[in-house]
């Protein structure tokens, strides 16, 4: 049988899609959303946050029709070829690729950044090239066993921020938390945005895993509005809870805001401390191995369908898991943890999230006209005002990412250019649609 033929193997169950999806987006509780407090303060984050919420629950609940009702490994790839062809399905995988691509270097780096706090003497970039190296090692040996070591580190990371929140909680002072609440008026609002996104951001990777799901049209829907539920739980008690231990000024710079607000309040070598920084890492695995996951399947699928280097596509025979894609994503990965900070790594992730929700909900309007006898197993409660609510958000978050981080919007579009020249200069648009004709 050639490597080609083997198909990815279905053993997914919601609980697993429930901690694959918790665990995509975890680490975003651990790190990252901090830096928001840096261009907003406590309010304006807090502000930015419900907004996103608001995004986040209007776009989930009406991306689970195209999720359920087109199973595919490519996502949101998938959904905009069906409904705009080649162009749409260019843009939606690249932005999805770059989402992931970039997410995964920043966790690294926060990773790196935990055993340094714990072990001094360990570099930050050795760890985290380390980590990448191990865990991309861990998703070859298969999804069940990837899924399960998913599960397990999604549910140690749940009790250790309930941990967290439990131990912080009765130092939480108000007037602490309304220390320069909104240093920059309603402008810090809209460019806390990427940093609040981060907070939920990669949650719609389950996707990518579709075509792995046993039942997977109502496994998929209860494992996306779970894992949506516990996240936001655990966002907004986060960053209350930590936003009233010091004052902002103080942890807005960290990759580890966690636990040197537990060491503000029971001192940096209490044992609850040190302890602390170590289970911390569960929260940050969780997120890493996950992604690695969805990338590699994004991979996949583009490169089955054309759009990537066939050999991506292989599957390996006894595994059955894309085994080229996850170390080409490894390597990338790597290369972009050498080349950006965190905070870069973190805006430029969620440009790439914001313009995949601008195309899905595209793509699902453009579906419900020109596909209305589709098998829609999940439709879209409230339709047409919740994608329209989270089509005009996903907007609104891209137009103030481009205000202000302009070099890197620069950077994202200069790359879709390219990836566009080449695409329509090789012909591959008329390959694809070639084959799309020959297929039906």
């Amino acid at each position: 049988m050639e490597n080609e033929q083997v198909t990815l193997k279905k053993a997914l169950k919601p609980i697993h899609l429930w901690a694959i999806g918790v665990g995509l987006v975890i680490s975003g509780e651990y790190f990252g959303w901090n830096y928001g407090w840096g261009v907003s303060g406590t309010i304006g984050l807090l502000i930015a946050t419900l907004v996103i919420t608001l995004l986040y629950f209007t776009f989930i609940f009406s991306f689970t029709e195209l999720t359920t009702a087109i199973p595919n490994a490519g996502g949101p790839f998938a959904y905009a070829l069906k409904a705009f062809g080649p162009p749409g399905a260019l843009v939606a995988g690249y932005a999805t690729l770059i989402e992931f691509l970039f997410a995964t270097p920043a966790i690294a780096l926060a990773l790196g950044s935990y055993v340094h706090f714990l072990y001094p003497s360990v570099a930050v970039l050795l760890a985290s090239i380390i980590s990448f190296i191990l865990f991309t090692l861990i998703n070859l040996l298969g999804i069940k066993e990837a899924a399960w070591f998913s599960l397990i580190m999604t549910l140690l990371a749940i009790g250790e921020l309930i941990l967290f929140i439990g131990v912080v909680a009765p130092h939480f002072k108000l007037e602490t938390f309304m220390h320069n609440p909104m240093p920059f008026g309603w402008g810090g609002v809209f460019a806390a945005m990427p940093f609040a996104i981060w907070l939920y951001v990669c949650l719609e990777g389950v996707a990518m895993v579709a075509e792995e799901v046993k039942d997977e049209k109502k496994a998929i829907a209860k494992g996306y509005i779970s894992a949506l539920l516990t996240l936001t739980v655990l966002a907004l008690a986060v960053m209350i809870s930590v936003g009233g231990i010091a004052h902002w000024e103080n942890l807005d710079n960290l990759d580890y805001p966690l636990p040197e607000s537990i060491a503000l309040v029971l001192g940096r070598e209490n044992a609850l401390t040190k302890l602390f920084a170590s289970v911390g890492l569960f929260g940050l695995i969780a997120s890493f191995h996950g992604i690695i996951i969805t990338y590699s399947r994004q991979m996949y699928a583009l490169a089955r369908a054309g759009y990537l280097p066939s050999g991506l596509s292989k599957v390996s025979r006894k595994q059955q898991v894309p085994y080229l894609a996850l170390i080409a994503g490894a390597i990338l990965g790597i290369v972009a943890l050498l080349l950006l900070d965190t905070m870069k790594l973190v805006i430029i992730s969620t440009i790439g999230a914001v313009v995949v929700y601008v195309i899905s909900m595209l793509s699902l309007f453009k579906l419900r006209s020109s596909h209305p006898e589709m098998e829609r197993p999940f439709k879209a409660p409230f339709y047409p005002y919740f994608p329209a609510i989270a089509l005009l958000l996903a907007l609104v978050a891209l137009m103030a990412m481009m205000y202000f981080y302009p070099w890197l919007g620069l950077i994202f579009f200069c790359g879709l250019a390219i990836i566009s020249g080449v695409f329509y200069a090789t012909g591959m648009h008329r390959k694809i649609i070639t084959a799309a004709v020959a297929a039906e």
